[in-house]
This record gives C-alpha cells, sequence and structure tokens, in this order.
C-alpha cells in the first residue's frame, strides 16, 4: 500500500517536474517569488502582473518558510526565482546560497533585489554574481543635481537616471523617453568581467555615503561607475539581474511622474515600468535567445556529408540560426557570424553569408595540409546567448593514384631528365660514329 502511495505522488509531481527550460521553448515558465513580507505581492503588483500576463506561473513564498525547497528528486521544480527578500538573513527550507549558486549555474535566471541594510547573505550572493555592494550597510545614492524634483526637499536619495546601457537586444528597440526613479544602495562591477553588464548607472555627480550622517572620507563609489541595476549572462547562459532598490518595482514609482532637478521636462510617468519589464523579458529569455540547427558540410555539388575530406577538396558548410522572439522562434539575420576551419589554430576563417531566413553558408577550398580538423562557430554577442559549434572531420593526403600525370611545379625536373636522355643519346652517336 505504501509504494502505491509513493506512485501516486510521483505521478502527481510529474506535470510540475516537466516545467524545465528546454532549448526548444526557452521562455521560464515557472518562478518562484521569495518575499520579505506578504505585502510586497500587493505593493509590486504591477511588476508581477506584467509577468503573469506573459504565461508565466508565479508561485510566492516568505523567503524564511521552512517548506521552501528549489528541487525535489534532483529536478528543479522551477525555472526562475526571484528574491524580493533583501533583508533576509537565512532562508528557510533547504535554500541557502550554496543552493541559489547551484541553481544559477545549472542554467536557471535569477532576479534579485537588495536595499538599504541589505543583509549578509544578498551581498554573499551578488558577490558571487560578480556585483559588490558598498560595504556601508547605511550607504545610499546620493545625487544633488539628477535628484527627483517633489514638495519636500529631502536628501536627495530619490535620484533620477537615463544613463541606461546601449542595446537593443537587452532594453527592446522601444526607446525608454522617461527616465527611471530610484532610491537604494550602489554596487561596483569589475571592468575586467565581461560577464556583468551595468544596465542603468548613476550620474557623474552621484556617490554612496549614510545620507543621515556628515562625509569623514571619500565616498568609496563615485560617479558613473556607480551601478544602480546590472546583469550577468553566464557562460552557462544561465542570466541573473541585481538591484540595488527593491521600491523601483513598486507600483508607487511604477506610476509615480518624474522630473529631473534643472530640467523643465516632467513626465506624467517614470521609465520604471517599461525598463524592469523590458529587463525581465531579457532574463527570462523572451528576447535575445539563439539557437542552431541543421549544421551541414559536404563537397560542392554533393548532397551527403563524406566521411573526410581530401587536401584542396571545395567544400559547402552551412547552419540554420533563429531567435526567439517569446512566442515563437524567428529567423535570426546578422552580418559577423563566422566558421573556422580549425586545427591547434582556424587554417581558414570565413564571415558566413545569409539569406535573411535565418540560413548561413559559405565555402572554402580545404588548404593542403592533413590531420584531423574541427568545423568551430564560437558566436558571442552583447545581450544574446553564446552559440558554440564543433563538428570534427579527418582531411587525407592525395593517394598515389590521384596525383595529376603531369605536375606543372616538376616541369623543371621534367625538363633535366628528357635533357639528359637527349645529351646521352648525342654523345652514344658522336663517340660511336666519330673517326
Amino acid at each position: 500500500m505504501s509504494r502505491f502511495v509513493v506512485f501516486l505522488t510521483l505521478i502527481a509531481l510529474l506535470p510540475t517536474l516537466s516545467f524545465s527550460f528546454t532549448p526548444e521553448s526557452p521562455t521560464d515558465r515557472r518562478i518562484l517569488v521569495l518575499l520579505d513580507d506578504v505585502s510586497l505581492k500587493s505593493s509590486h503588483s504591477l511588476f508581477f502582473k506584467s509577468l503573469q500576463s506573459r504565461g508565466f506561473e508565479l508561485e510566492f513564498k516568505l523567503a524564511d518558510d521552512p517548506k521552501i525547497s528549489l528541487q525535489r528528486y534532483g529536478q528543479y521544480l522551477y525555472d526562475g526565482l526571484i528574491l524580493f527578500s533583501p533583508t533576509i538573513e537565512r532562508f528557510g527550507g533547504s535554500v541557502d546560497l550554496a543552493a541559489i549558486l547551484d541553481f544559477v549555474d545549472s542554467g536557471h535566471d535569477l532576479i534579485m533585489s537588495a536595499d538599504v541594510s541589505a543583509s549578509d547573505l544578498i551581498r554573499e550572493i551578488a558577490t558571487e554574481c560578480g556585483v559588490e555592494f558598498d560595504e556601508d550597510p547605511a550607504a545610499m545614492v546620493i545625487d544633488h543635481t539628477s535628484f527627483a524634483v517633489s514638495d519636500t526637499e529631502g536628501d536627495h536619495t530619490l535620484i533620477v537616471s537615463d544613463d541606461f546601457i546601449k542595446s537593443d537586444v537587452i532594453l527592446g528597440k522601444e526607446k525608454i523617453e522617461a527616465p527611471v526613479l530610484f532610491r537604494g544602495i550602489g554596487h561596483s562591477t569589475n571592468p575586467a568581467n565581461s560577464l556583468v553588464l551595468k544596465a542603468l548607472s548613476a550620474s557623474p555627480a552621484a556617490y554612496s555615503a549614510n545620507p543621515k550622517s556628515k562625509l569623514s572620507n571619500p565616498p568609496s563609489l563615485t560617479g558613473s561607475a556607480i551601478s544602480l541595476v546590472s546583469v550577468v549572462q553566464a557562460r552557462n547562459n544561465a542570466r541573473v539581474l541585481i538591484s540595488g532598490s527593491l521600491s523601483m518595482f513598486s507600483n508607487r514609482l511604477f506610476r509615480s511622474g518624474v522630473q529631473k532637478a534643472g530640467s523643465s521636462t516632467k513626465h506624467e510617468k517614470s521609465g520604471n515600468e517599461q525598463f524592469l519589464t523590458e529587463l525581465s523579458r531579457w532574463v527570462f529569455h523572451e528576447r535575445g535567445h539563439l539557437k542552431a540547427v541543421n549544421v551541414s558540410h559536404q563537397n560542392v555539388g554533393e548532397a551527403n556529408e563524406p566521411s573526410m575530406y581530401r587536401i584542396k577538396d571545395d567544400l559547402e558548410y552551412s547552419v540554420e540560426i533563429y531567435e526567439w522572439s517569446g512566442t515563437s522562434w524567428e529567423p535570426y539575420v546578422a552580418e559577423d557570424v563566422q566558421v573556422q576551419f580549425y586545427m591547434m589554430s582556424p587554417y581558414v576563417l570565413k564571415t558566413l553569408s545569409t539569406n535573411q531566413k535565418g540560413l548561413y553558408y559559405t565555402a572554402f577550398k580545404v588548404p593542403d595540409v592533413y590531420g584531423v580538423f574541427q568545423f568551430k562557430v564560437e558566436y558571442q554577442r552583447l545581450g544574446y546567448t553564446s552559440l558554440s559549434l564543433s563538428k570534427q572531420i579527418p582531411v587525407r593526403p592525395f593517394r598515389h593514384n590521384e596525383y595529376e600525370r603531369f605536375i606543372t611545379a616538376a616541369f623543371p625536373y621534367y625538363g633535366s631528365s628528357f635533357s639528359m636522355m637527349a645529351g646521352f643519346f648525342i654523345f652514344t652517336i658522336v663517340y660511336l660514329y666519330n673517326k
């Protein structure tokens, strides 16, 4: 009887466990949202509704819920994770720092928001993702030139920024007209780390400090080096969004009007909703996700793929590349996709032509070097998932009966041989018949 109960439990879990990320349908469908307070579900409802309207299934839990688990029976229960719990010191259940990092290392996506007085746990997660928050727990980003105009003077911690990342893939093609409102903590990124990108930066006049105390030392974070929102695309194509403000996701800032200090232009609505909605589209692979299919190569004029090539053969190479649009696969069009014919180093490097319908192709001559080669496509572009294609093929020299009867390069040797024979014949005639 107990085995029957276990069987029924596993059957009931199958629909849940099958919501996994697949290249054929890259949109994450099941997302776990961990909250500091249940009230965040209503105060940030506009952001959550934008995800639900796009087909995502959100499961809300308190961050210290003792029943939280990211996986069961070796399978992940969720495809994405949202951490709106900046003050949590310890997650409930089986979730901890290692579990979250393993979640990302397994190719899943993460949105994490810190805030003033962020816990050490949240800071450690950010550090592991390549982002360093200001060490001062009371520090906030302050800007006395790019703050939001309000009826009260305030401490200039509600700042305005429109220094967005220049990428249509990450932020969409529609321009964000209104600036973004931000109140929270700043962080820095390592310029040498190409995986971390600043999606929203502070103005050159901004700095990070405690607004309730006077500065005794120069601030550690200043100017445009302060990142307000950063994104990460890991080498396994998992994506992470890290924000220093939880309030920027709130309904209040989504609906709030905005006017930048020193500017007469007043926007009826801030750019927060558009900015964060477009970022979430990118993070959850609704945009910028590529796949390559139908990789093929063959001799020119032939249809079948050979088991090996011969030196100096003329060959054709082709691959189809598509981009996920959020609902379907669309042809990816670019002019910078290249293929290498590689053995220890690339012997041939060709830029692929495209028919504008997803097909990329080229033709070239096999180099006069035999060995084991690879067709390699390593495509890495800002905002797009990386493509790494490799196909191994041996290259043989000419067989003895495949060389040309007369080799042009050997004509001097042919001439010397025939001249030797002619000379010997003349010498023999002269020697025999000379009296």
